[in-house]
């Protein structure tokens, strides 16, 4: 994963189409500091990254950003599977599908807003495909032109 968010910035900045010298000027940031950030040396400020989500219009990366790069987002951000679109939403189908086969069990077990212990087993595989669901949802979101070059 450390290997991953060191290149997230410049598989961002590549994908856009920029060399590290026009992105630096177009983020109002010093070569120095891209290479610093696209080689895993520092970890870009948020609001450089937020600059670097409009000039490479990736919003994937604001994501990858937090889920990798801050403890909060490594903790509780699920893992998003980027593909393409047709495949991601294949995917997104599929896992509201698995969704809709478990419902009775999301019904029974919150409908008295109280999740008891004999439950609690149940409602682990609720919270687990739910959030396969939303990841499956973030890859359609995700799943434009720029990222074609992770597939």
């Amino acid at each position: 994963m450390q290997s991953q968010r060191k290149n997230i910035y410049r598989i961002a900045r590549e994908c856009a189409g920029y060399t590290r010298e026009e992105a630096a000027e177009l983020l109002y940031i010093s070569t120095r500091s891209l290479a610093d950030y696209e080689t895993g040396k520092t970890i870009p400020p948020d609001d450089v990254v937020c600059r670097m989500v409009e000039v490479y219009r990736a919003t994937w990366l604001a994501y990858e950003h937090l889920r990798q790069g801050a403890e909060v987002g490594r903790r509780y951000l699920p893992e998003v599977d980027l593909t393409d679109l047709a495949r991601s939403v294949l995917k997104l189908q599929k896992e509201i599908a698995d969704v809709n086969k478990i419902n009775p069990d999301i019904v029974e077990v919150a409908c008295d807003g109280v999740i008891d212990e004999h439950e609690m087993s149940k409602w682990k595989i609720v919270q687990r495909e739910i959030s396969e669901m939303a990841a499956a949802a973030m890859a359609v979101l995700f799943s434009q032109k720029e990222r074609r070059a992770l597939i």
